[in-house]
């Protein structure tokens, strides 16, 4: 196809996405509807691939295994632990002890991605009625907006923190004791932030109680955060016998990728890492330009459900010509 015929498709297809309407996303409102999305026909090009690929540099690696992590803190109540650090997006593991909270805090730019993974929250958003995050819970921050979460109950709380690399948290003057300690080349200084905090709509909720709504409830999976630098993208199917070494899957061009696996197993083939199953809570990911592939294990039939995340909701997949642009 070339490419005057393929910009066409594209613009039919963009023309699609505002008009055709299909069901709305799991938990949102009755009356919310989510775009149709028909992508146009692949696009044959000399596309780059960098070489040689990306490496892992620390705390990044292909597999982050969630009992690893918790060995490095055994006996600590509270602590973090970077696990994602690249030009895009970072994050990190953390438990806070019983009865303990975070200070209060904003974020610049961007909406901010969190999943709980042990114990129990209480999420205090302004403007937003404080609710109760347990395991599986999803929370979707926007920008500017502050936020305080606090353990409940007699056990640590356990969760997973997403943000875009260029963020910097904001500490409201009349809830911060004193000047906070400078970071990273950056000294606070007390300014008049200007511009409207992110806003929750009808695709942009607080939060998804995944294990409720969409494992027993039946909801669809699917996006949960798909903003600017922002892509959180709940993907859920059934185990299938792992694909032979040759099936590549694809790469990206300019940004890596990584997964929180959710739900059952998933197999991962990284160009250069040998072929591995993940367990729920571990965090896998692919470098910039390296072909991966992922797909669920386990027992056939097992359903599992892997949270990706990049910083890009169209970003570009790139398939070998004989795969026909399908994984």
């Amino acid at each position: 196809m070339g490419f005057r015929r393929w910009s066409a498709a594209m613009m039919v297809c963009a023309a699609s996405v505002g008009t055709a309407q299909t069901a709305p996303p799991a938990g949102a409102p009755a009356n919310a509807t989510r775009p149709a999305f028909a992508p146009p026909p692949p696009m044959r090009v000399w596309a780059p691939k960098k070489t040689p690929y990306a490496d892992y540099k620390a705390p990044n690696r292909p597999w982050w295994k969630l009992s690893d992590v918790l060995a490095l803190h055994k006996g600590e109540k509270s602590w973090s632990q970077p696990i994602v650090r690249n030009k895009d997006i970072v994050a990190d593991w953390h438990q806070i002890a019983p009865g303990q909270a975070t200070p209060e805090l904003a974020y610049s730019d961007n909406r901010t991605g969190i999943i709980v993974w042990d114990g129990e929250i209480t999420v205090t958003l302004a403007g937003q009625p404080p609710f109760a995050a347990r395991k599986g819970f999803e929370i979707d921050i926007p920008f500017r907006v502050p936020f305080t979460l606090q353990t409940v109950g007699d056990r640590p709380a356990l969760y997973f923190e997403i943000h875009a690399a260029s963020d910097m948290p904001l500490y409201p003057v009349e809830t911060t004791r004193s000047r906070p300690k400078p970071v990273d080349g950056f000294v606070y200084e007390e300014r008049l932030a200007v511009g409207p905090p992110g806003q929750f709509d009808a695709m942009n909720r607080p939060y998804l109680d995944y294990f409720k709504e969409v494992v027993e409830g039946g909801a669809r999976a699917g996006a949960f955060i798909a903003a600017q630098h922002m892509f959180v993208n709940n993907i859920r199917g059934r185990a299938v016998p792992t694909p032979p070494a040759s099936n590549l899957g694809h790469y990206h061009i300019g940004y890596d990728e990584f997964w929180f696996v959710m739900e059952g197993n998933v197999d991962l083939q990284v160009e250069g890492v040998p072929t591995f199953t993940a367990s729920p809570g571990d965090v896998i990911s692919a470098a910039q330009g390296r072909w991966h592939r992922a797909s669920f294990g386990g027992p056939e039939g097992q359903m599992g459900t892997r949270v990706a995340v990049n910083p890009y909701p169209a970003g570009l997949h790139g398939y070998t010509v004989e795969s026909g642009g399908r994984q």
